[in-house]
């Protein structure tokens, strides 16, 4: 009788499991902040029943079983970095086990807040491009070293290559040989760009301060008002020169406008934007940016859709424009498209559109003209608001003169935005321009455009006219991609290339 093989157990290596940085609870600390506005009213209600006693105890115990739930979270989240994947295992009650192969990874992104930074650590983020929020992953808290190495090892992967392992005490990555600068933006551009973005959306808060600060400041001043700069005006003497005390309440208010609106702006840019740096990487554009929370994202180049410039109408007599991306994957929660340039000339432009196989139209480039039936909506909106003003000043309103007045600036506004509407074939791509005040050039090549919509209606039709409308994955935050009000046999010859060039794809 022979002797029975014995089959062993095939041994498994155990994953060298690593668990987020200890500075994750400080970070809870910080969260607590905003959560611990749901504890409110609870407290308001222990004070409304007199039992002010137990406010301290009740506070002392919503700190305590908070920091213990994020330690219990910290103590049961873990993850591994193998050879070709990231596990990651999380929960407390309920356990989930997921594995993200390298290979569908699109994108390793890094962010650091204020305090992340302070505590050398970073929030790696991974997409795997399945669409959905719930498909991704991250990790909330580990060395910015092991972040960066992370990174490389999955880029290097993805290439081909051999990356050092990634562990917790991993020292900061080397950039890589391909690795090479494209754009960057310093401080002096940084003012130029901010004074450009010029905005009035901090006077409501500056006006809400001053209301809220009114009792506690040792003097009653508010810059938006014309009658306290009349007061100064009468303190100095000047109201005796008529024309000299209206001119200080007007030059002060606007003034105090201008001030403001360049503040805000500056502030804005400089906070977003400082440090700017957009680099090429073997498959994808990288850009890091931003003073108190700092975002390193990538653009696979392979997944851009289409370009898009933009610029406005004082920021165009001096040559500064804006470069947003269309991507498979969006710019974060709060954005849909990649700005990779902010505020740069065409000349910087045009090395990033040349890596992602777009080419920007020269100037010699023939455009053609949307029918000016485009501008026949606001033309319908400057008849009813004078229609309104109208009516109101036949009821005695004197007001109702504005109605005349706003639709005629309506209609010639509608009429001079029509001549914008144009666009080019350029054999591969399309250009559409479009806005006069805000000026908008698309740049679409025709392998993204997933379906060509063809549309006409009661009006269009007798004038011989269609209106294009362009599928392209990813959308954009900007405006939809169409050419509007051409002639139908001109958009059907442009819709059949276009899908050829698609088929072709």
């Amino acid at each position: 009788m022979s002797e029975a093989a014995v089959v062993m157990p095939a041994i498994v290596d155990e994953p060298d499991w690593q668990r987020l940085h200890p500075a994750t609870l400080a970070l809870a600390l910080v969260k607590l902040g905003p959560r611990s506005l749901q504890f409110l009213p609870a407290i308001a209600a222990l004070g409304f029943t007199g039992n002010w006693i137990w406010i301290v105890p009740a506070i002392g115990a919503f700190l305590a079983i908070s920091l213990l739930a994020a330690w219990f979270q910290w103590l049961r989240f873990r993850f591994a970095v193998g050879d070709d994947e990231v596990v990651i295992e999380s929960g407390v009650l309920s356990r989930q086990h997921r594995t993200i192969p390298f290979d569908r990874i699109q994108d390793v992104s890094i962010e650091q807040g204020l305090v992340s930074r302070a505590l050398g650590i970073a929030k790696v983020g991974f997409e795997t491009g399945a669409g959905g929020k719930e498909n991704d992953a991250s990790l909330d808290a580990i060395a910015l070293g092991a972040a960066q190495a992370l990174r490389t090892t999955i880029r290097a992967h993805r290439s081909g290559e051999v990356a050092a392992p990634v562990t917790a005490d991993s020292a900061e990555a080397a950039p890589v040989a391909e690795d090479r600068l494209l754009f960057a933006m310093g401080p002096r551009q940084l003012l130029v760009a901010g004074l450009f973005n010029f905005s009035l959306a901090a006077l409501a808060v500056v006006g809400a301060g001053m209301q809220f600060f009114d009792g506690l400041l040792p003097f009653d001043f508010n810059v938006f008002n014309p009658m306290d700069w009349i007061d100064i005006a009468e303190d100095y003497g000047l109201d005796q020169w008529l024309l000299a005390h209206r001119w200080i309440a007007g030059v002060g208010a606007a003034l105090s406008l201008l001030l403001i609106g360049f503040a805000s702006g500056i502030a804005t840019m400089v906070f977003a934007n400082w440090d700017f740096r957009l680099t090429r990487e073997p498959r994808a554009l990288r850009r890091t940016r931003g003073l108190t929370t700092r975002t390193d994202v990538a653009v696979p180049v392979r997944r851009v859709q289409a370009a898009i410039l933009v610029t406005g109408w004082l920021r165009q007599r001096f040559g500064w424009h804006e470069l947003r991306l269309q991507s498979l994957a969006s710019d974060g929660e709060k954005e849909r498209d990649h700005q990779v340039v902010p505020f740069a000339k065409l000349d910087a432009i045009d090395p990033v559109l040349a890596e992602v196989a777009i080419l920007r139209p020269d100037a010699a480039q023939p455009w053609q003209h949307s029918h000016r039936i485009v501008a026949l909506g606001g033309l319908i909106g400057a008849v009813c608001a004078a229609t309104g003003g109208l009516v109101a000043v036949s009821l005695g309103q004197p007001l109702g003169w504005f109605g005349p007045v706003a639709g005629l600036l309506i209609g010639a506004g509608s009429l001079f935005g029509a001549r914008f509407h144009r666009w080019a074939d350029l054999g591969e791509q399309v250009a559409i321009r479009r806005g006069a005040w805000k000026p908008k050039l698309t740049l679409l090549p025709h392998a993204s455009v997933q379906s060509v919509d063809l549309k006409s209606d009661f009006i269009l039709r007798p004038l011989g006219l269609a209106t294009l409308v362009f599928g392209v994955p990813g959308g954009s935050s900007l405006a939809t991609h169409e050419i509007p009000a051409i002639p139908l046999a001109t958009a059907h010859d442009l819709r059949t290339r276009i899908l050829a060039a698609r088929a072709r794809s």
